[in-house]
């Protein structure tokens, strides 16, 4: 079996179908995301305020005000994010539940997949301080993206059996980082060369945000045409009356058996935890590595492009580590290593690139690994006929939405002026994590969901 083939249980066109949406939304996630939206908007937000981009040696002080409330523009995208997921707590769940009662699950998860690409392509427009837009769009594309994503991590338990799950799920995070890296790293060359192509890094950055969007939008039509819809098996029977009414009825259902599924819940308020911190890592990055340690955009992009590279193979590699040790202890060893990154991070000296690059090498080896073994893991505690409803849940702390580490890390930043202190504070979000995970116990979750026990979990 090759490095990135599909596994002999696996319908290899599925695959591929299934493997490749991740390779269209990392064009999002990544340069979008991850690099370059939110100092970008950092910026166009500080202009808007101070009538000035602030720095290192003299920060932009003055608040925006919004709703009446005066609000740093340093914490404006991290505010967004947190908005976006509180609304996404309510709406994702019902997007799940419509989703485990729908006979075309592959169109609704295409459907919002091209919604978020249209927000996202239209972020080439947010310049001359239209910051407010640039805040509409982010929220329309976390939202989009998460909506997308609770149908498609529950496809994964439709094309792969359970012991074929961290393989499957392991190899599209790494096809994942492989689309960000190929498009990241043209954009790199665009913003670098800016200067030679004749237009301003402010131009060269919105034309970058632009080819996310249609990265995301154009390969999306891969799983469209690859994967197949499947009628809905084990739907709860509740009320009688439309889709719509019937998905609220099974959430409602759902939410009130939770308790039925014990390691299944604490599974999830594990993963609420530890993946905020991953997330909020993530989509600090860049913003602090910028506005705290001083470095260009150009190098932010080389060093999120090493984190790609590297995570491409880390994500390969913490699939046979869950083969050998089990997705479990495989996810709790590199949560000790987050927590080891996040204090080293709050260390980390000014515009001294190769500290900064080591950090990255660190970031990717447990980023896409972690991440991918959580999803695969999850799917077998989920009850039959519930997938994509309990993956909504699961998605409310997924990538790109967390709430609680993006709310703190902007207050702590708000309140010392510095994000330091604000990157340290992550450390708690991977230790609350670790205590509720190793309370778990995946056989017995597994036995009470009725599924069927992997070899090794």
């Amino acid at each position: 079996m090759g490095l990135l083939s599909a596994p002999a249980a696996v319908d290899k066109r599925e695959y591929w179908g299934f493997s490749l949406y991740d390779w269209a939304n990392s064009g999002y996630v990544t340069t979008t995301g991850t690099v370059l939206f939110a100092p970008y908007l950092t910026s166009v937000a500080e202009q808007a305020a101070c009538g000035r981009v602030g720095t290192t040696e003299d920060p932009c002080r003055t608040n925006l005000e919004i709703l009446g409330l005066g609000v740093s523009p340093g914490s404006l995208a991290f505010y967004v994010v947190t908005v976006a997921t509180l609304v996404s707590a309510l709406f994702l769940p019902i997007v799940g539940a419509i989703a485990d009662r729908s006979p075309r699950k592959k169109l609704l998860m295409c459907g919002f997949a091209w919604a978020g690409a249209i927000a996202a392509s239209s972020m080439v427009f947010v310049t001359d301080g239209r910051w407010a837009l640039g805040a509409l769009l982010l929220f329309i594309g976390n939202l989009c993206l998460g909506s997308s994503m609770v149908v498609y991590d529950s496809i994964l338990i439709d094309i792969a059996p359970p012991d074929d799950r961290d393989d499957v799920s392991s190899r599209a995070w790494a096809f994942g980082y492989l689309g960000g890296f190929i498009l990241l790293s043209i954009n790199l060359g665009v913003v670098t060369a800016h200067d030679a192509l004749g237009m301003s890094q402010g131009t060269a950055v919105r034309l970058s945000l632009l080819s996310a969007g249609l990265w995301w939008g154009l390969f999306t039509f891969v799983p469209f045409v690859k994967l197949r819809n499947r009628p809905p098996t084990g739907v709860v029977q509740v009320r009688s009356g439309s889709m719509v009414r019937q998905s609220f009825g099974q959430l409602g259902a759902t939410l009130k058996h939770l308790r039925t599924y014990p390691m299944t819940l604490l599974f999830l308020v594990a993963y609420l935890f530890f993946n905020d911190g991953i997330q909020t890592v993530i989509a600090v990055s860049s913003t602090y590595g910028e506005k705290q340690l001083g470095f260009e955009t150009q190098v932010l992009i080389m060093t999120i492009l090493l984190v790609q590279f590297v995570a491409f193979f880390g994500a390969i590699g913490f699939g046979r580590f869950a083969r050998r040790y089990g997705s479990h202890r495989t996810i709790m060893g590199g949560l000790v290593v987050w927590m080891v990154i996040v204090i080293a991070g709050f260390t980390l000296p000014e515009k001294q690139i190769v500290p900064f690059l080591a950090m990255g090498v660190a970031i990717g080896l447990v980023l896409g690994g972690t991440q991918a073994l959580s999803r695969s893991a999850f799917s077998q505690l989920i009850p039959k006929g519930r997938e994509a409803e309990y993956f909504s849940l699961y998605q409310a702390g997924e990538r790109g939405t967390s709430w609680l580490g993006t709310l703190v890390f902007g207050l702590v930043h708000q309140i010392t002026g510095s994000y330091r202190p604000a990157i340290v504070a992550l450390g708690l979000f991977f230790l609350i994590g670790l205590v509720l995970l190793s309370r778990v116990d995946m056989r017995r979750g597994i036995r009470e969901a009725g599924n069927a026990q992997p070899t090794l979990v």
